[in-house]
């Protein structure tokens, strides 16, 4: 069912932030829930990000009140929770192809708009971003506010402490904002999570804490003296109570937690801080979720939703059931990773913050004490796994390709460098679709092929996933095995080209062209090499390199192809077409990947024919080179291997 039409009378006289600070503050709560109603009719529509969105209702409509925007920075970290202050900043029109080819993106963009100041995706960068503007502000002598909203998730992270160390010592003029829904995507966990529920469930220090500042400020004389041992007496008593703020340790003058749904605190305390300069920050309590029932239950599977996710969240009538979804390489991956905990006692699994996105929910009933979820901290997370390494351990680290870009020197460094036998599940390797450029993972073959001793597996199919986490986790090493966020197919068929379990498998024999596939490209690759009669290995593994049996191969062919769905500048094609060449092999050869750019969001099958992936693009491009190589073979003399 579609959800119900409701006026937005007042949301529609706002085209820019300074429409919604010319109406009158009474007729504020009524704009919130109009806007809330938008977000979740836009959502309806395009699917997308939805229960973040839903949590920083009251707070967008309060920034944009207060701040004059956008003079004033606002750095929303991560950016997903950002449709509002999109729609509040001239694209609300634009939003019906949100995350779509030509509409605007799922996360700020500074292209996009003078109210993106920064652009983001990944999380934990506001803080520093905000500070960077604070400090540029300063050196031009530029009055201006400086505003970084982070969540109490992305604050797990080391980079958010690094820039929240760097301000405070600086005493750089900046507001930061810590929307403490208790959430990432998934729940938070750690110490610093326990700090904010002490600081979120003490009102009562709260009220002393301002009892006690309006008392000193009171005290005539006695308020004089005291006044220079303020700090100490203030933080004297705090540690007494144990109440004392981690943010004002760092340099930070603290403010909550306040309910960040409560409108008018919001403005009034908003307006105050405005007026006041020195590094800042305001606690503010929200729900992810807020305001539809479904998503303030379960704000984790609302994360994101489909188009048509949110009638079908609303609708007390169930739907008929749909058939079985593909089975998919993350849910393949977290599959035998489980049968192979059972066999293996040793086996660990390491997370940053992503137990539903690597499909680990079930490994975490299964083997609750053997699952570590490090929250949003990358780094900790590899080097984690290599101190588990060293005690006898067999870690597995899950981790999206996009998010592994934050810890290579740790991979480098403390695992490939000390041969530690540390797994790394690549997950949503190669092109990601409406998520666009941000977290598409482009860039982990061409990083880690010039890694020593660490191995890659490419894996084409559930049998060349499972051989591949089979032999990795048996390897005396450093293993990163990547896969798509796609259908996995079950099996491609084939045979080995040798007698190792890393060697390449000859799918098809064929005549003049070698085509060698990479990973998910290889299932696309079938069909184009069948019109094409040319001869199709999957290569299984992109080190170590059986180059032997390929050399031999190649040696009977006239060019040779790669395809791969990663960088091509310093991937797999560029290390086979030179060690073919090393071995002897000369021949015309084609390397096909992602060229030198990024590929904007749009549907994943979009990004592929954008990029020249999909199997239409392949096969032109490939019948394309065949042409001119043997247009170039008539005009010279042949040659040989």
């Amino acid at each position: 069912m579609a959800l119900p039409p409701r006026q937005t009378r007042l949301f529609d006289l706002i085209e820019r932030p300074a429409d919604l600070r010319a109406l009158p503050r009474h007729s504020l709560p009524a704009l919130a829930e109009e806007m809330r109603h938008a977000l979740l009719a836009q959502v309806e529509e395009t699917g997308g990000h939805l229960a973040a969105n839903l949590g920083v209702v009251e707070l967008t409509l309060a920034l944009h009140r207060v701040f004059d925007t956008p003079h004033d920075r606002l750095v929303w970290d991560v950016g997903h929770q950002a449709y509002l202050h999109k729609m509040l900043t001239g694209r609300r029109g634009w939003m019906a192809r949100l995350r779509q080819r030509g509409g605007p993106a799922g996360f700020t963009r500074r292209a996009e708009s003078e109210y993106d100041p920064f652009g983001a995706g990944h999380s934990s960068t506001s803080i520093s971003a905000a500070l960077g503007m604070a400090l540029g502000a300063e050196q031009r002598g530029e009055d201006r506010q400086a505003v970084a909203i982070i969540g109490d998730g992305a604050m797990t992270a080391g980079q958010a402490f690094e820039a929240l160390n760097h301000a405070g010592d600086r005493q750089a003029n900046m507001l930061v904002i810590l929307n403490d829904n208790e959430m990432s995507i998934s729940p938070n966990v750690g110490a610093l999570n326990r700090h904010f529920t002490r600081l979120r469930s003490n009102p009562l220090v709260e009220r002393f804490r301002h009892s006690g500042e309006e008392m000193l400020a009171q005290a005539g004389p006695l308020g004089d003296l005291l006044e220079s041992t303020r700090a100490g007496l203030r933080d004297g008593v705090r540690h007494l109570m144990g109440t004392s703020s981690l943010f004002e340790e760092l340099g930070f003058r603290y403010y909550g937690p306040i309910d960040g749904h409560d409108l008018d605190t919001l403005l009034d305390t908003l307006a105050n801080l405005r007026e006041q300069q020195g590094p800042r920050l305001l606690h503010i309590v929200t729900q992810k979720g807020r305001g539809l029932a479904p998503a303030e239950r379960d704000p984790v599977g609302f994360h994101g939703v489909p188009r048509n996710g949110v009638s079908q969240a609303v609708d007390s009538h169930p739907t008929p059931a749909s058939p079985p979804k593909p089975a998919t390489w993350t849910k393949a991956a977290a599959d035998y990773l489980c049968e192979q905990a059972e066999a293996d006692d040793r086996l660990v699994v390491i997370t940053p913050a992503m137990v539903e996105g690597s499909g680990l929910k079930g490994f975490a009933q299964r083997f609750p004490e053997r699952l570590f979820d490090v929250g949003i901290a990358e780094q900790h997370a590899v080097t984690l796994a290599g101190g588990l390494a060293t005690e006898g351990l067999r870690p597995v680290v899950a981790i999206y390709s996009t998010f592994l870009q934050r810890a290579w020197d740790q991979t480098i460094h403390d695992i490939a460098l000390q041969r530690l036998p540390v797994t790394f599940l690549v997950d949503r390797a190669g092109l990601v679709g409406p998520d666009g450029p941000t977290h598409a993972g482009s860039f982990d073959l061409a990083l880690g092929m010039s890694v020593p001793n660490l191995a890659i597996a490419v894996p084409a199919d559930r049998r060349d996933l499972e051989a591949a986490m089979r032999w990795a986790l048996a390897h005396d090493g450093p293993v990163l095995i990547r896969y798509p966020r796609d259908r996995c197919p079950d099996d491609l068929g084939g045979e080995s080209l040798g007698d190792q379990p890393t060697a390449p498998r000859l799918l098809r024999r064929g005549r003049s062209v070698l085509v060698i596939g990479v990973g998910a490209m290889v299932e696309r690759l079938v069909p184009v090499c069948e019109t094409l009669e040319a001869t199709l290995v999957d290569l299984r593994w992109a080190k170590p390199q059986s180059i032997e049996g390929l050399a031999e191969l190649a040696a009977e062919h006239d060019a040779v192809v790669t395809v791969e769905e990663g960088s091509r500048i310093g991937g797999v094609g560029s290390e086979l077409m030179h060690a073919l060449t090393e071995h002897g092999v000369h021949r015309p050869g084609l390397r096909l990947g992602l060229a030198d750019g990024f590929i904007e969001h749009a549907t994943r099958e979009e990004c592929l024919a954008e990029a020249g992936l999909d199997s239409r693009s392949i096969e032109d491009k490939i019948a394309a080179f065949l042409e001119s190589a043997r247009a170039e073979r008539a005009r010279t003399p042949e040659r040989t291997s």
